[in-house]
């Protein structure tokens, strides 16, 4: 996970840049201490995932360059600042910030508020892909998919080869393809796709009913996000076991890289073999499966 830092304090930068690093969350490759420089193009060309910005600074501040970036950056938001000013914060969040941390800094909230954006993005990056294996198989010829019934076979049977069918986060992602498939079809555009929040309260209104209450419904949004996780590092375990037995085993050469970091895989293959955990933690690319 690409990181960018823009804060006019050098301690602030270097304090970021230590709290990122330390903790395995990424690798820093940019830093400034003004908006002058920062173009999307800048950005894109150095793969930024996240970018964390400081509201109020010197010649540009922090809402100036994210409303130039909003439509060109591909990236997440972080806000930093001592300011307060609740017009202000909303301003930022309209733009586009993910999470919005005051100062002075403390490091642990640093940590779990930047886990949380890599969480956001590994789980957007699964559920694309998701999608994209839902308009391949409606496009082709002779895997059109007629039905939602259809869809959900398919993605248990995809699961069943992952070995997890049976892990209850299977239930949440079959829940959340049909529903990309049923909207798609009333709303056939290649660009269009639901934000995650609708995905993940459609998944529980469909386990509790329509007319479950708000706070149920969101407690269940939050267990569905726990489930998945959970079944995704049960198949990168399953998938890492099958290339320890045989690294030419058709399930592992198949999916190893289709549905997660290739280099997870590897780390969570030394871990089995070696019977011990990793040295560094093994982190789950949600999105990406």
């Amino acid at each position: 996970m690409n990181f960018f830092i823009v804060d006019d304090d050098d301690a602030i930068r270097s304090m970021l840049r230590e709290i990122i690093e330390d903790n395995n969350l990424g690798n820093v490759v940019g830093e400034a201490k003004n908006g002058i420089s920062i173009k999307s193009s800048l950005l894109n060309s150095k793969n930024i995932h996240v970018l964390i910005i400081d509201l109020l600074m010197p010649i540009k501040d922090g809402l100036q360059i994210m409303s130039e970036l909003s439509s060109s950056f591909k990236g997440k938001f972080i806000m930093i600042s001592q300011v307060e000013d609740k017009e202000m914060i909303g301003k930022a969040y309209s733009l586009g910030v993910q999470y919005y941390i005051t100062k002075p800094l403390n490091r642990i909230e640093v940590v779990e508020v930047i886990k949380r954006v890599i969480s956001n993005i590994k789980l957007e990056k699964s559920i694309n892909h998701i999608q994209d294996t839902i308009n391949f198989l409606k496009t082709g010829t002779q895997n059109k998919i007629p039905e939602s019934k259809t869809i959900a076979e398919y993605s248990a049977s995809i699961l069943s080869k992952l070995g997890i069918i049976g892990e209850s986060g299977s239930n949440d992602l079959i829940s959340m393809v049909k529903y990309i498939y049923s909207r798609e079809n009333h709303i056939p555009s290649e660009k269009f796709f639901p934000p995650l929040k609708e995905l993940f309260t459609h998944a529980a209104e469909e386990k509790l009913g329509e007319k479950s209450n708000v706070p149920i419904i969101k407690k269940e949004v939050r267990a569905s996000q726990q489930r998945i996780r959970r079944a995704v590092m049960q198949a990168l375990n399953y998938i890492a076991s099958l290339g320890l037995t045989d690294y030419s085993n058709p399930k592992f050469e198949k999916y190893a890289a289709e549905y997660f970091d290739f280099t997870e895989v590897r780390k969570k293959m030394l871990e089995l073999q070696k019977n011990t955990p990793s040295s560094t933690p093994i982190h789950i690319n949600v999105k990406k499966f």
